[in-house]
């Protein structure tokens, strides 16, 4: 019983400084970001967080799983809804597009697509993350054809990858605060492409 609830409270200590991490970015930013810094945030030492990560890129790895985990429960809980095609579409984007320039997960992808080039644990973690996106918009087209909401498509794996790429480069221009990519502009143009490649029945 003491393991077990030593294992919880370990866990839970990990969520705690997830969640804490994720909110200092979104206030100051990835830079300003140090184990120090945080550990201050926390109430402890930027060592006891090294206990748990063991270096700042897996803490940052970590948080970025733990927001993903977050988002798929939200995405199982939008393709669960009694809405058409068209409109858990809309919200699958939504859902999808950063809420703002300081958005600590979009904040958190650019970072580190910067560094999958060279960490194949990196890598296989956005490989990873990126599929279960795409398997959940397949299946939300797959069905949505099925419906005879949408009109049949040649592949659907295809047109998903092409609207997420769309999605990722969006998301870019509103992290980076260019103009003109204010979160709702940015929307609507991620509407009218996808209009185009999902043709409504």
């Amino acid at each position: 019983m003491a393991a077990t609830a030593r294992r919880r409270d370990g866990r839970i200590a990990q969520e705690r400084m997830l969640e804490e991490a994720m909110t200092a970015i979104a206030e100051d930013g990835l830079a300003s970001l140090t184990m120090s810094a945080l550990g201050k945030r926390l109430g402890t030492s930027g060592g006891h967080i090294l206990y748990y990560f063991g270096s700042k890129d897996r803490l940052l790895l970590e948080a970025l799983r733990w927001s993903e985990n977050g988002l798929a429960e939200e995405r199982r809980a939008l393709l669960s809804r009694r809405v058409t095609a068209e409109r858990k579409l809309d919200q699958f984007m939504e859902l999808y597009l950063p809420r703002g320039p300081r958005d600590p997960r979009w904040t958190l992808w650019i970072e580190l697509w910067a560094r999958t080039s060279t960490d194949d644990e990196l890598r296989q973690a956005q490989d990873e993350l990126d599929r279960a996106w795409q398997e959940d918009l397949v299946a939300l087209l797959d069905k949505g054809v099925r419906q005879g909401r949408f009109a049949p498509l040649d592949d659907a794996a295809e047109s998903a990858s092409q609207l997420l790429a769309l999605l990722d480069g969006l998301s870019t221009r509103i992290v980076l605060g260019q103009r003109g990519s204010e979160p709702s502009a940015v929307l609507a143009t991620a509407r009218s492409a996808a209009q185009r490649l999902v043709a409504r029945a």
